[in-house]
């Protein structure tokens, strides 16, 4: 592939639902530029964007592809971004390289959560957009009512048609060009040709409307042409041209297309869209790049996917990683589309490639000169707020585990692992269900590591109620120095700490030296309850008294006499259970409000209080974590996926005496006690 100047780069983000249509768009876009024969289908596993074999056994996005496709002397660079919430981060690493976002619709289903959710994001972030309703060749597709939908959910944007469809499902047959007052009517074989046309008559009046939509839209974005808009001229062909490409760099409208990637139609008008009014790569002076995404090939190795946004990219040369404060060697860059790979010499300000095999580099950092440093704007990703607990099935898998999963994290920044050392279990933080599920297939595709997976235990902590004074003897005879040991502690709840040791030993009966033998075996001894096995906190001992031996007494002696002292007086002192107490923030909109707030109740939580951030709701509440593993799962299915929560550890409250019971015993009988 030929080096293209900066001018002659788009890059455009494919975002929306799952099942939108995505991928095929994509996959017509390539067979319109000749790039391929022949398109291929989803259902089939032969497309160019879902090349993973994960993709292909699910029928789903679940990786950003990048697609280039080369349209009039143009280079598009299309990112075709997952559908589903579970691969969220994939989409917000795109949309920081791209200069524009394409939100596709189906013209059945609509407006639906994933592309509400996204629509909203690049509002937010002030980033170009465009829609296209697609699959309008299907029963019940409905241009208009799609266009509705997006105005009523969407007041503050300013939607205008660009196209408009000709026949409705089965004989949906081309689109009509607002602006080029022309009709397309493209051949019903999905060979992407048209015959450029009239505008159906029966289509006249609708084209003068959304003309009169468009004018008003984005006169404002030229003082010249608003100025002619508002003396009541007619605005030009070419003054809509040039409205419309400021318009849309200042976000102040949202073009909306109609088309077809199934039957091929309306995708050339979308091209030609992209070359003409989609804005131009931002660049900046100083060489720098940055690293929007990695991936773990088990044949190439580590390959990172960079946004060029100041000077060039040259193979073979030197770079500097501004994170990681270290100089490596890139080798020669490529172009990726699909799995075929074309090297290429440089890459140009705006331009996207790939570079194997950097050793230091990560999702998120910049490249750039060591005498310039700079560092660009990272990704902001989502957090990951499923937890589950692994365990590798076989035990000679446990080496290999630590570094395929280090590997994976590479790849994928949105899940996250921790080794929780009360509970010792390996924890694994995923975005959701099918996120995880397509995590454990990468493991045993790419590292051959088979892996069981189970909700975390909670690490629950146990404590007193009831102050005791208790004796503790440890004594021992057997030839030669014995051992002995003697020593009453009393203890106490501790309303302020985990746990506090004083003395208060008169008379020398314990001898100083063996204080901190002492204080040794109570800390030994707590970190294993005698209700559940779980640590003891929330107390304090004190040594008040016992005796000793002056030839068979010792540190250790001390210390075992310390152990059954603090055993029996857990016993006595009313020992109860504790559980973590999480505190958390979950951001909803007002219609969910209800169901959200039951369900917290339902899992014995506390809502402490609401409040109103834009368009949402956020509920603040005390809940407990064993009630929280899978609310990733249990809010997504509240919400239809448009709720979101933040959770962190708050303290630790006692457990209901019923629920206590129920813990330990199944405790006990999964010990086999």
């Amino acid at each position: 592939m030929k080096t293209y100047d900066t001018m002659n780069l788009r890059n455009i983000c494919l975002v929306g639902h799952g099942g939108a249509g995505k991928t095929s768009l994509a996959e017509a876009c390539l067979f319109n530029s000749g790039a391929i024969t022949r398109m291929g289908k989803v259902s089939e596993g032969n497309t160019m964007s879902d090349s993973l074999p994960e993709e292909i056994k699910h029928k789903v996005s679940i990786s950003t592809s990048l697609i280039p496709v080369e349209w009039q002397g143009y280079k598009i660079n299309i990112l075709d971004t997952p559908g589903y919430s579970d691969f969220f981060g994939e989409v917000k690493s795109a949309l920081r390289v791209a200069e524009s976002g394409v939100a596709v619709l189906c013209g059945v289903s609509g407006l639906e959560v994933q592309a509400e959710l996204i629509l909203d994001l690049m509002e937010e972030q002030k980033l170009p957009r465009v829609i296209f309703i697609n699959k309008l060749e299907r029963e019940n597709a409905n241009f208009e009512k799609v266009l509705s939908q997006l105005i009523e959910t969407f007041p503050n944007m300013r939607f205008a048609p660009l196209t408009l469809p000709i026949g409705h499902e089965d004989q949906f047959q081309g689109v009509v060009d607002i602006i080029e007052r022309k009709a397309y009517i493209y051949e019903n074989n999905a060979s992407g040709k048209y015959t450029v046309k009239d505008i159906p008559s029966d289509l006249l009046a609708d084209v003068e409307h959304y003309r009169e939509i468009l004018a008003e839209a984005v006169a404002e974005a030229d003082d010249d042409i608003l100025t002619k808009y508002l003396d009541g001229e007619t605005l030009s062909d070419d003054d809509l041209r040039q409205a419309l490409k400021s318009a849309l760099e200042q976000d102040l409208t949202v073009p909306v297309l109609a088309g077809s990637a199934f039957k091929n139609v309306g995708i050339g008008n979308l091209l030609d869209f992209f070359v003409q009014y989609a804005p131009v790569p931002q660049v900046k002076e100083e060489k720098s790049a940055l690293i929007f995404k990695t991936l773990a090939d088990p044949y190439v190795g580590k390959m990172s996917f960079i946004r060029v946004y100041g000077g060039k990219l040259q193979g073979d040369s030197m770079v500097y990683n501004a994170q990681k404060e270290k100089e490596e060697k890139i080798s020669t860059p490529f172009i990726l589309r699909g799995k075929n790979q074309d090297p290429v010499q440089i890459v140009p300000a705006g331009d996207i490639a790939v570079v194997a095999k950097l050793q230091e580099a990560a999702t998120g950092d910049t490249l750039c000169s060591k005498d310039n440093s700079v560092h660009l704007e990272g990704i902001d990703l989502p957090v990951p707020r499923l937890p589950v607990a692994i365990a590798p099935k076989s035990k000679g898998d446990e080496d290999k585990l630590g570094s395929a999963l280090a590997r994976l994290v590479e790849e994928d920044p949105t899940m996250r692992v921790e080794k929780n050392v009360e509970t010792k279990e390996l924890i694994l933080y995923g975005m959701g269900e099918m996120h995880v599920e397509i995590l454990m297939e990468k493991l045993q595709r790419k590292f051959g590591v088979g892996v069981e997976m189970k909700i975390p235990r909670v690490p629950y902590r146990e404590t007193i109620k009831k102050p005791v004074k208790v004796e503790g003897k440890h004594k021992k005879q057997s030839g030669g120095h014995g051992q002995y040991g003697h020593v009453w502690i009393s203890m106490e709840p501790l309303m302020d700490g985990e746990f506090e040791f004083a003395e208060e030993v008169f008379g020398g009966a314990v001898p100083r030296q063996y204080f901190p033998a002492v204080e040794k075996g109570i800390r030994e001894a707590m970190v294993e309850g005698v209700l559940a096995g779980y640590p003891v906190t929330g107390f304090k001992v004190t040594l008040t008294d016992g005796s000793y031996h002056s030839v068979d007494s010792s540190e250790m002696a001390f210390k075992l006499a310390s152990i059954i002292a603090f055993r029996k007086g857990a016993e006595m002192a009313k020992p109860t259970l504790l559980e973590p107490i999480s505190e958390v923030e979950i951001r909803v909109p007002e219609a969910y409000m209800g169901d959200v707030i039951g369900d917290i109740n339902g899992k014995r939580g506390r809502v402490l209080g609401m409040e109103a951030d834009g368009k949402f709701q956020v509920i603040k509440a005390h809940v407990p974590q064993s009630e929280m593993m899978r609310y990733a799962i249990d809010l997504k299915s509240m919400t239809q996926g448009r709720g979101s929560f933040d959770i962190r550890f708050l303290k630790y409250d006692e457990v209901p005496t019923k629920i206590s019971e129920g813990i330990i015993s199944e405790l006990k009988a999964a010990q086999g006690n």
